[in-house]
């Protein structure tokens, strides 16, 4: 499909990168949507401990698929792999509901992960390829909407059809494989392999208004044959402090979303709450989260990345904080749930938009993918020592402490990040403001 083509199919990309996004909400919360069934019918030979290995071995394949599967979109393109690895994630998925037993179950998921963790840095990375300049907070905080309705969706899913915990994963997978052919025939690419100079950007077409933002960037960026993108460009100057600030924001960010997600009905349980009260808290926190991703991504593009993302982290802290006081009133606790959730999940996709702007568009998947792989690692560990916490009996309040504790951190890790760059390519490409 030609270049010249993206500006009349202006709505396809965004829904399509949205949808994507729906996929990694689904895995975020299927797992602990099925576990409670599994343990108590002890189906497949799961215990305790398998269900924890399954959980920890399916966000270290997701982890793996952002670090060394996301940057291939920077020389296969960004269409090519998203078609890829939402085919190859959908097939595992389903794959899923074959397992004899708990390792070929841990097995597909570490599988489907892979597949999955390239997912999110490869449609961010297309959508800011796509967007029009100035635009990146906006358009990364409105594709990761689709992060949060996926999961409050899989939740309401699993309310309708649980004990039956197989149809959660045909329904994911299935989902998976119907987007999979919409996303090879409606995307256009935005970012040819490396050796190759787009052709729209040397033809006369080039000049129209039209999709002009993509083309003019993908032909500044156009690199020869040896230039290719890897990790060891992030090593170069001026990148090595931008990325060891990102990698610490990321991690503690994501520490924050799965930890909160994973166990914020037991913190409310063990502060004297019902659990149904807690399973309602988590559902207007993901609400607050879809509010915090629209207001973000304007205000950063108004504003500056970095001055939003600071804000946002540091508001992250004041109220994570606030939560470990007992609040008997009904409204006021689900207000301050409500509001922690619009800041606390919105900080983590900002860093992700603050990436987009400060690599240039070669790197820009490599960059995404090692955000979001340093940051499962915050993923795996978030959920595990909030677990300690419950098992040692402090949860409560001091599962809020260390959420805050780690907001605190990511905004003392960006502090040090400039708020621009001025890296010039090979090629004479240069990365815009923040």
């Amino acid at each position: 499909m030609s270049m010249s083509s993206l500006g009349n199919k202006s709505r396809w990309p965004v829904w399509l990168c949205w949808l994507a996004m729906v996929l990694d909400g689904f895995d975020l919360v299927v797992l602990g949507t099925v576990i409670p069934t599994l343990i108590k019918s002890q189906e497949l030979g799961f215990d305790a401990v398998g269900a924890t290995f399954a959980a920890t071995i399916s966000l270290v394949g997701v982890g793996l698929g952002a670090l060394f599967i996301a940057p291939l979109s920077d020389r296969l393109g960004r269409r090519n792999l998203l078609v890829a690895c939402v085919s190859w994630f959908s097939i595992f998925t389903i794959a899923v509901v074959f397992a004899p037993n708990v390792a070929w179950f841990s097995t597909f998921r570490l599988l489907a992960g892979l597949g999955l963790g390239a997912c999110l840095p490869a449609a961010l990375a297309y959508m800011n390829d796509y967007a029009p300049a100035g635009t990146a907070g906006k358009s990364t905080t409105r594709t990761m909407t689709g992060y949060h309705v996926g999961a409050v969706a899989t939740a309401f899913l699993a309310l309708m059809v649980i004990p039956s915990w197989r149809t959660m994963f045909v329904v994911g997978g299935l989902a998976g494989l119907a987007l999979a052919p919409l996303l090879w025939f409606k995307l256009p690419e935005t970012l040819p392999p490396v050796l190759h100079i787009p052709a729209a950007a040397k033809s006369p077409a080039a000049a129209s208004p039209a999709g002009a933002p993509v083309r003019a960037e993908a032909a500044a960026v156009a690199a020869p044959a040896e230039e290719r993108a890897s990790f060891r460009d992030l090593g170069r100057k001026p990148y090595p402090l931008i990325a060891a600030g990102v990698a610490v924001a990321s991690f503690m960010g994501l520490l924050l979303v799965y930890g909160l997600n994973t166990w914020l009905p037991q913190l409310m349980a063990s502060a004297g709450y019902s659990l149904n009260a807690g399973l309602a808290l988590l559902l207007v926190l993901n609400v607050g989260a879809v509010v915090g991703l629209l207001i973000a991504g304007v205000l950063a593009d108004r504003h500056g990345t970095k001055r939003i993302v600071l804000l946002w982290f540091g508001l992250s802290a004041v109220f994570l904080a606030a939560l470990s006081i007992q609040i008997q009133n009904e409204v006021v606790l689900y207000a301050a749930v409500f509001v922690t959730g619009v800041f606390v999940f919105s900080s983590q996709v900002l860093v992700y938009a603050w990436v987009s702007q400060l690599f240039p568009v070669r790197l820009r998947g490599t960059a995404l993918g090692f955000a979001a792989g340093v940051g499962r690692l915050g993923a795996i560990l978030g959920p595990a020592v909030t677990g300690a916490l419950v098992a040692a009996g402090i949860a409560y309040p001091w599962g809020f402490y260390v959420f805050a504790a780690a907001a605190v951190l990511a905004v003392l890790a960006l502090a040090f990040v400039p708020q621009t760059v001025a890296a010039v390519s090979r090629t004479g490409a240069s990365v815009g403001r923040s």
